[in-house]
């Protein structure tokens, strides 16, 4: 049976780019890098092309900025292996390293003609608008845009990696967790003005209008997921009809007293059969085909709830 699978970083968007060969040398830059900081370069990459156009950004930024996003996490490079990839906390002392990516990053994008126009998504991508951030502690005024719009796009799929969603269900729980990051909190730069510290304390880790826009881009997603698994279901609802037209070949062919007529309904199941498929499977397989059907039916239910859910979160 056919198992459907489901791209959370559908890539239509970003492949309607031409990308020149001036642009592939940056991209290939990822390759360097272990497979799962790669994957997430990619995601990161895909994720703030669309969210780029969901903000009506120009052509010409929306490919600048897409091209920071996949370099952003380009100094994991020089991070060593035992804190990059630890699958547990990190410490006090690893998490320090782990930090200086960012600067790290930086400094390979700045020694590069190629890459330094594209060296702020390394450096901007963990700076918080209250100055809670890193590597400088800037806050929303010092923050270029491209760094507020990769900062969203790199935490939501951090969120998503960890938790493996295979699907949509469930991942209004992750945007919970990016609306609390733009309520405001205590913690500010404290070796800014008073002014500013006042005026820091008026805003959370990340731009509200952004994570607004990234509600839009996953709605818009779950229904592009729904209208894909609706069609799944329809195309398993003819496959139920084969089977059960089998099956009552197959029933009739138990009946039947004569060997004329069981061999005319065996025939007739034969033709039915798709290769792989065997006689001594059809029981089986048309349970797997039913099981299937029920659970995509049902998941289309929930994808629908899910909408509902998202559309009542306030940013």
């Amino acid at each position: 049976m056919h198992n459907q699978t489901f791209d959370f970083y559908d890539k239509t968007s970003l492949k309607s780019y031409n990308l020149d060969e001036r642009m592939r040398y940056q991209l290939n830059m990822l390759d360097s890098l272990d497979v799962f900081t790669r994957k997430h370069c990619e995601n990161v990459a895909s994720l703030t092309c669309r969210l780029c156009e969901y903000l009506h950004c120009q052509k010409g930024f929306t490919e600048y900025c897409t091209i920071c996003a996949y370099l952003h996490d380009i100094g994991k490079l020089f991070i060593p292996p035992s804190v990059l990839q630890k699958p547990g906390k990190l410490t006090d002392e690893e998490y320090e390293i782990m930090k200086t990516h960012t600067t790290i990053g930086y400094n390979i994008c700045m020694k590069d003609l190629k890459l330094r126009p594209y060296a702020s998504g390394t450096i901007y991508h963990h700076e918080a608008l209250d100055g809670s951030g890193y590597p400088r502690g800037l806050t929303k005024k010092d923050i270029p845009y491209e760094g507020q719009i990769i900062r969203v796009a790199d935490e939501f799929d951090a969120i998503v990696s960890k938790r493996q969603y295979k699907s949509h269900i469930g991942i209004s729980d992750t945007l919970k967790i990016l609306i609390e990051n733009t309520k405001p909190h205590q913690r500010v730069n404290q070796s800014a003005a008073l002014h500013e510290i006042a005026e820091n304390a008026k805003l959370g880790k990340d731009n509200a209008v952004i994570v607004r826009t990234l509600f839009k881009v996953v709605i818009d997603d779950i229904g592009y997921e729904i209208v894909c698994t609706q069609k799944y279901v329809e195309d398993l609802a003819d496959e139920l009809k084969r089977f059960k037209l089998m099956t009552q070949y197959n029933e009739k062919m138990k009946k039947a007293k004569k060997d004329k007529d069981r061999n005319y309904y065996l025939e007739g199941i034969k033709m039915l059969l798709k290769p792989g498929e065997t006689v001594e499977q059809l029981d089986s397989l048309y349970q797997e085909y039913q099981d299937a059907y029920k659970t995509r039916k049902a998941m289309i239910d929930t994808l629908y709830n899910e909408i509902k859910v998202i559309k009542k979160l306030k940013v």
